[in-house]
């Protein structure tokens, strides 16, 4: 019998990804505590070969990885042999850029002999094909969209990323390291003299992976309280690349852009 390890960080990610699975052994990292979900074992990088071992002994053959982390603070007098062998790849991923460090992470992994497999691998319903789940768009809301992607794309090239807001064209905020929420508000408190005529076309928040991303891991993830900033932000709704995006809580999500009169457009 095969089973599945849940590699989660913090955030609801790993707990719906986890309801999906039959019996998944859930790993936390250290210092990141998923929502509503008990680990079943707590490991650090610094011991990554031994960590290896207990997910063989468990009876783990496939991984997933589900929830938010930032790169940990690694400690030296930690590392045991084995893993310390892997340190300088590790730390020329890690200055190489996030997707870097995603792919190194991912690499060795697979050289333990576990599969990778993807959220929409194991939890398809959490990450919507093409459609429109709610709302109606105007032209000048696809033109927002395809404006956003273009941006957005450009974003994930530099791995800056992933999402931008887009208001008749003009950029009014692009995603980086402080995130979604903090982008969102940002909007919501710029004068509106710095934005179009509303009557126009309110604009949209979008998301989307990296150009090049593995999809196995670190897919961007929007919910509820997304749905909510962006209301807060005056924004139209909400559009994402189909296929590439997390939506956790997907009836929540609805019920407030349904509320709040926003789309939600998986384009």
């Amino acid at each position: 019998m095969t089973r599945t390890a849940i590699i989660a960080g913090a955030g609801a990610l790993p707990a719906a990804v986890a309801q999906a699975l039959d019996n998944p052994l859930v790993c936390a990292l250290d210092g990141f505590t998923p929502t509503g979900l008990t680990p079943d074992m707590t490991f650090r990088v610094e011991r990554l070969v031994p960590f290896f071992n207990a997910l063989e002994d468990a009876g783990v053959t496939t991984v997933t990885f589900a929830g938010a982390v930032q790169r940990p603070r690694l400690d030296p007098a930690l590392f045991d042999p084995a893993t310390a062998q892997l340190v300088p790849r590790l730390f020329a991923a890690m200055q190489a850029g996030d997707d870097a460090t995603l792919r190194a992470v991912i690499g060795l992994f697979e050289e333990a002999g576990f599969a990778i497999k993807g959220t929409a691998d194991l939890a398809p319903d959490l990450v919507p094909a093409e459609g429109l789940l709610t709302g109606n768009l105007t032209d000048q809301d696809r033109k927002d969209a395809a404006r956003a992607e273009t941006i957005v794309q450009a974003l994930g090239a530099a791995d800056v990323g992933q999402g931008c807001v887009v208001v008749q064209g003009l950029c009014l905020a692009a995603e980086a390291l402080p995130g979604t929420d903090a982008m969102l508000a940002g909007v919501a408190l710029l004068p509106q003299t710095l934005r179009p005529d509303p009557a126009r076309g309110r604009g949209l928040f979008y998301k989307a992976p990296k150009p090049g991303q593995d999809l196995r891991i670190d897919l961007p993830t929007i919910g509820p309280a997304t749905v909510s900033a962006a209301a807060k932000a005056g924004l139209a709704g909400i559009a994402w690349q189909a296929g590439g995006v997390i939506c956790l809580d997907r009836p929540a999500m609805i019920a407030a852009a349904e509320a709040a009169g926003l789309f939600l457009w998986a384009r």
